[in-house]
């Protein structure tokens, strides 16, 4: 073969290589789990302060969070899928939360779509009520103080976690089937969590050495020993708070990251600036944010900030009303 058409034809095939390579088709994807202020119990509906509803009427906050809302109707983002409850579908207002509810994924996955170029698929787990003392327990951290074996209230909702995760991983045609064609990329894992444990005096105590592990355990089964972690802190009752158990738990959440094992590759959210008090929010019940829109939307946006800048994307914002600020 002449020299020339020899040397066309092997750019030719150069070219469709590289092609091929830049037409993978990837989804990032994001573990959000903990307990019920994970599930989300911000309220959309109503005349309340604090509802989603009052936030864009509310001409203070309107130009905030208008991008959420056209011509009468809440916005479905088209990029960004989600998964709940054995649901699936693309992340919009409701649905995906506790009824008539809005949580930390909505703010979340917002700020990743924005950030990220590939699709999004948030992976969701919050069951109300669960402890990482208990049934959050890593295997690592050894046997829960009462004796009980795994099983049952002792670490399944971490077993559970990752063999939900796993399993959607390796079907994700099948589970997705919008997402078919796509390599699955797990991306990131956002934890808010930490009620419960504030509940007791032991379960502070070692909810430090617990959520350690917690990191190390995940990243072993999901076999990402760099696996990003975003932890928003359980920052109820805001800066007045003077509960010792609450603080303990936050600082716990707080040192974790600092650790220097974990320091290039955690990030901790402050949340107490989010907290939005009785008088002006739907409810005056402080476990669950006193069921205020914006302090769920806020706790979101910022995990999303941070775990884009884990990723090495722009540094994440200051947090509105912290004192460090």
């Amino acid at each position: 073969m002449p020299y020339l058409p020899r040397l066309i034809l092997i750019f030719f095939f150069l070219f469709l290589t590289l092609q091929g390579h830049t037409a993978e088709k990837v989804v990032t994807i994001f573990i959000l789990a903990g307990q019920s202020n994970m599930e989300g119990h911000g309220r959309i509906a109503g005349n309340q302060r604090g509802t989603l509803e009052s936030l864009i009427r509310d001409p203070a906050t309107a130009s905030r969070y208008r991008h959420l809302h056209t011509n009468g109707n809440w916005i479905t983002r088209k990029d960004v899928w989600i998964s709940w409850l054995g649901r699936s579908g693309n992340l919009g207002i409701g649905g995906w939360a506790a009824k008539g509810a809005i949580g930390p994924e909505l703010g979340f996955g917002w700020t990743v779509g924005d950030q990220i170029e590939e699709p999004i698929l948030l992976l969701k787990f919050g069951p109300g009520g669960t402890s990482l003392a208990g049934p959050w327990r890593p295997p690592s951290a050894g046997p829960h103080r009462n004796g009980k074996p795994r099983g049952q209230g002792i670490g399944d909702q971490f077993d559970n976690l990752v063999s939900s995760v796993k399993q959607r991983l390796k079907n994700l045609e099948s589970e997705f089937p919008s997402l078919a064609g796509y390599r699955p990329n797990l991306a990131g894992f956002g934890w808010h969590q930490g009620w419960n444990d504030g509940c007791s005096k032991v379960d502070s105590v070692e909810y430090e050495s617990n959520l350690a592990h917690l990191i190390r355990d995940m990243r072993t089964e999901l076999n990402s020993p760099q696996l990003p972690f975003v932890i928003a802190g359980s920052g109820f009752g805001g800066w007045d708070q003077k509960i010792d158990r609450r603080l303990m738990i936050m600082k716990a959440q707080e040192a974790v990251t600092k650790y220097d094992e974990f320091k290039e590759t955690t990030r901790y959210v402050e949340t107490r600036g989010f907290f939005r008090d009785g008088p002006i929010s739907p409810r005056p019940i402080r476990y669950h944010w006193c069921c205020n829109a914006e302090t769920y939307w806020l706790i979101g946006e910022h995990m999303g900030h941070a775990m884009v800048e884990l990723l090495g994307g722009r540094k994440a914002p200051g947090i509105p009303g912290s004192q460090s600020n």
